[in-house]
């Protein structure tokens, strides 16, 4: 009920007063912000999978590791045989080159290969830098212990 202290009406209801004018609304409407909340988290879902950054190359697992903080140039050679010298394609013909120029003379490498690559085209890698003289350090990721006990 709404009273009138100052009306000359002696503070009775004053019925249809009450809504007129330019009163303020007190609600706030929702649902334009949650419009752009939906739409902000279907572009992060969409685009979530291309923030990873790199070449996906799954390699092999082995029981003894070594943590080396050196800063050396990594070959990397996907399961279809491309290579990839720092994550930028190279030809095998010119991948002793490209190290040296590069990298300096003397620098050894680490070649990263995907586990389901075939033998050979992984041994005319390390053939061709064996040939130019450049050490080859093989990249392998740890087993997990969990796998270990299964």
């Amino acid at each position: 009920m709404a009273l009138s202290a100052n009306s000359s009406n002696g503070g009775q209801y004053i019925g249809r007063r009450r809504f007129r004018g330019a009163g303020s609304l007190s609600e706030i409407n929702i649902v334009p912000l949650v419009d752009v909340v939906l739409v902000l988290l279907i572009i992060f879902m969409l685009t979530a999978h291309v923030m990873e950054f790199g070449l996906e190359v799954e390699v092999p697992k082995v029981r003894q590791v070594k943590d080396s903080a050196d800063e050396l140039p990594v070959v990397t050679m996907t399961r279809d045989g491309r290579l990839y010298l720092n994550e930028q394609p190279v030809n095998i013909n010119e991948l002793a080159a490209a190290v040296r120029k590069r990298f300096g003379e003397g620098q050894a490498v680490y070649l990263r290969a995907d586990k389901g690559t075939v033998w050979d085209p992984i041994a005319q890698v390390l053939s061709a830098l064996g040939e130019a003289g450049v050490k080859v350090n093989a990249v392998t990721q740890p087993v997990d212990e969990a796998e270990r006990k299964r």
